[in-house]
């Protein structure tokens, strides 16, 4: 009898220290007149660090639930990056490919994103919950969207 396999549902939620930390970095930089390390990524006003728990570990990629209460445009880019409580810098070359880029229009009802890109990145995704129990990502928000004007969950099987 074969093994019942199940829909599972997993939303992005924003770490709220993480990205704090982040911006305190830039700041201290900015302070001290320093640069940044070289390929260190520090965040921007508006990039945020979000993360995924993975409940289970065996998963395979099936859709993005994007919700933009607002037209405006979210990326969503993913990190190979393991935080650690000494908060290691997030380099550039950690930073994953393809994006998740979502839009909304003004006067649209759905979301728009590039179908290709997202597929690849919600398997990439589904590959490193194998190996993780958490992912973080840095979330872009552009043309007026914010933080508190989305909800992000992903679905697996499995």
């Amino acid at each position: 009898m074969a093994a019942e396999t199940s829909v599972l549902e997993l939303s992005l939620y924003e770490d709220v220290q993480l990205t704090k930390c982040m911006r305190l970095r830039a700041q201290s930089l900015q302070q001290r007149n320093e640069k940044p390390q070289e390929g260190e990524k520090l965040l921007k006003a508006n990039e945020h660090v979000y993360c995924l728990d993975f409940s289970k570990q065996r998963l395979v990629f099936l859709w993005w639930k994007i919700q933009l209460k607002k037209p405006g445009k979210l990326i969503i880019t993913g990190t190979s990056q393991h935080w650690t409580p000494d908060l290691t810098n997030l380099m550039k070359r950690q930073l994953l490919e393809p994006s998740g880029i979502f839009w909304k229009k003004a006067g649209e009802k759905d979301v728009s994103f590039a179908e290709a890109d997202t597929q690849e990145f919600g398997e990439r995704i589904a590959e490193l919950a194998k190996i993780r129990k958490v992912m973080y990502f840095v979330l872009t928000f552009a043309d007026g969207l914010e933080p508190g004007n989305i909800k992000c969950s992903l679905g697996f099987k499995a």
